[in-house]
């Protein structure tokens, strides 16, 4: 993996800015994973938003890799990114393999990832999972 951009003591803005290498898709997205919407996703994430950009931090996804993943990966669907990186932490998903793919710029790497595959996978594991869709 990498080593983590993110320390203890760094605000949220601190967090956004080193993780979205000045990227404004990436800072958007960022944005909205800190929202509460996030956590009405995912409710058994018990750190929210904050807990999947830690996570991204984890494997070293930054700046246009995140906007890859939300934009070109999982077509602009917050609840897709959010299973696909959740299937990848209960190890339904090769870290390896999101990695690679977030780090295609030539849209190559939707086909490496099975987005509603996962979407399913995630919700038999964890029925709460966007419940409220």
């Amino acid at each position: 993996m990498s080593n983590q951009r993110i320390k203890l003591n760094d605000s949220t803005m601190g967090v956004v800015a080193k993780m979205s290498d000045n990227n404004f898709g990436a800072i958007d997205v960022l944005m909205m994973l800190l929202q509460k919407e996030t956590d009405n996703i995912d409710p058994d994430n018990f750190m929210g938003g904050l807990g999947v950009i830690l996570y991204l931090d984890t494997l070293g996804i930054y700046g246009t890799d995140i906007y890859v993943l939300y934009n070109d990966i999982c077509d602009r669907n917050l609840v897709e990114m959010l299973s696909t990186i959740r299937a990848t932490q209960l190890g339904m998903f090769p870290s390896n393999i999101l990695v690679d793919a977030c780090g295609r710029q030539d849209y190559s790497g939707k086909k490496l990832i099975p987005v509603d595959e996962l979407y399913l996978k995630v919700k038999e594991r964890l029925p709460r999972f966007n419940e409220q869709k």
